[in-house]
């Protein structure tokens, strides 16, 4: 009876935490984690943004001298990417927000807040670019407090740390601080379960096929087992590390990336290992009937308005939802877009040949381009494809295209009338009348619909216009004229020719 609880004590060992950074776009998370990792992910950021989530080991020596493993996730800072944001979270036992000290809070940087708050897990606040010359810590602080972040020293229990990303000034005492509030939370796995976790990014490649990257939050993942994820199943054999090394055996905390699902595992899903392969199909058959029974509950919203059949290629998973949540912002009453398909990859001749079905298709790839059958087929089917690197650079595209489609609508707009006194001679389509411009004014060369006891009974055209028998361009309101007009319909005395002029919004 006593041994049994002892021995669940034993497996219960302290995991190393998995830590994400978090904050507004450009307040240096990125450079902070270089500074860390000792490598370089900003040059090759387009943008300098950080646009997939990537994972991460490194050992600090602890102020005890301990070598200890802290593993980080790499969240991308642009307002696109609150999704993926939100699941780098839930993935995560320990957050960083990071606040710069010149441009004090921003709305992003309280967008993560909340997300943090949210996932209801610990933070540290670290007041990055001290270095700067108008860096001002004081007013920073005092405004994390005023939107309710209260820090240390300053009414609550916030940890917080001043740190130079750029130069590296308290980084090491940062990583000190994940240490104790990792030891305070005591977080712990049991590695002789079979390992569970998160998949936080996926991507097929040509040569290698379908890998996620994913994090273990328990247990241990050995070679020649069988991880599921959703309805997607993968052997083990091709299990490497974050450094891109093959490994045989990863346990809790680690990042490791999977090569050759059958499938595309949804990002932000939970993977769960078995031992052999028929346990994860019977795992997958339960999952199945789970899906299908919630996609029976859910219906359809079909908005108005014109639509525009779009096809989105990605090099990663995650971006497809992140592009999914920005066409949505452009969505309006009278024009919308349509996914109409995803994927990850080059665009090739199967996505030219699907846009193809409907003229007005548009295909978008983001990270990617196309292949060379699909340039090639291109140059015959003329389908609109763009690709970017750069997401606002996207979305003002999708804009423009938006702005160019929309609905035309004609609007008259009546400029002046000539009530008609008198009629003269006519040869064939004209006419010669006299009259008064009772209102506004008329034009020479203007188009003029005939009015009869205010019914509309023809159009004509402006010919010719006098005044005081010498041309004129215009006559205005309260003066008499002599016009020729272009007209079949017979324009007789007491009879109203209203100018008018049509705008297209």
């Amino acid at each position: 009876m006593t041994n049994e609880p002892l021995q669940k004590n034993i497996e219960k060992k302290l995991r190393p935490p998995v830590v994400v950074v978090m904050g507004h776009v450009d307040h240096g998370k990125s450079t902070l984690l270089d500074f860390i990792r000792k490598s370089n992910v900003v040059e090759g950021e387009a943008g300098g943004i950080t646009q997939s989530i990537s994972a991460y080991e490194v050992s600090h020596k602890s102020e005890t001298g301990e070598n200890r493993l802290i593993t980080f996730l790499d969240t991308p800072g642009h307002e696109a990417f609150s999704k993926m944001r939100a699941r780098g979270a839930e993935a995560a036992d320990i957050a960083i927000l990071v606040v710069s000290a010149e441009d004090s809070v921003k709305a992003q940087t309280l967008e993560a807040y909340n997300t943090i708050i949210e996932s209801k897990i610990p933070y540290i606040v670290a007041i990055n670019k001290i270095d700067r010359p108008n860096a001002n810590t004081e007013k920073t602080k005092m405004d994390l407090v005023e939107k309710g972040i209260y820090l240390e020293g300053l009414g609550g229990d916030i940890p917080f740390v001043l740190i130079s990303a750029k130069v590296g000034t308290g980084v090491s005492e940062l990583l000190d601080m994940i240490i104790l509030v990792s030891d305070m939370q005591s977080f712990t796995g049991d590695n002789t379960k079979n390992a569970s976790g998160i998949i936080i990014e996926a991507n097929r490649e040509p040569k290698r096929g379908i890998s996620a990257t994913c994090i273990i939050k328990n247990g241990t993942l050995k070679s020649g087992m069988i991880v599921v994820a959703g309805t997607a199943l993968v052997s083990t054999r091709m299990m490497e590390n974050f450094l891109g090394k093959p490994i045989k055996e990863a346990t809790f905390s680690s990042p490791i990336l999977l090569t050759g699902f059958d499938s595309m595992p949804e990002v932000g899903s939970v993977f769960e290992s078995f031992s052999n392969k028929k346990e994860a199909e019977n795992y997958i058959d339960i999952i199945k009937n789970e899906d299908s029974s919630n996609k029976s509950q859910k219906g359809n919203i079909i908005l108005p308005g014109k639509v525009i059949p779009i096809i989105i290629k990605t090099d990663v998973v995650g971006l497809i939802e992140a592009l999914e949540k920005e066409i949505g912002k452009l969505n309006n009453n009278d024009i919308y877009y349509k996914i109409i398909n995803s994927g990850v990859g080059a665009i090739n001749e199967s996505d030219l040949k699907m846009a193809n079905v409907n003229k007005e298709t548009i295909i978008v790839g983001f990270n990617t381009k196309l292949d060379n059958g699909a340039r090639d087929l291109n140059e015959t089917l003329k389908v609109n494809v763009e690709t970017f690197d750069i997401i606002y650079k996207l979305t003002d595209w999708l804009k423009i295209v938006i702005e160019e489609r929309k609905p035309k609508i004609e609007t008259v707009e009546v400029t002046g009338s000539l009530k008609i006194l008198k009629t003269f001679g006519s040869t064939k389509d004209k006419q010669v009348v006299g009259g008064r411009v009772i209102n506004g004014r008329i034009v020479n060369g203007g188009s003029v619909r005939i009015m009869r006891r205010d019914f509309e009974i023809g159009h004509g055209k402006i010919v010719e216009l006098q005044q005081n028998k010498i041309k004129a361009k215009e006559v205005l309101e309260e003066n008499e004229c002599g016009v020729q007009v272009e007209t079949k319909i017979d324009i007789a005395p007491g009879d109203v020719l209203e100018a008018f002029i049509i705008t297209i919004k």
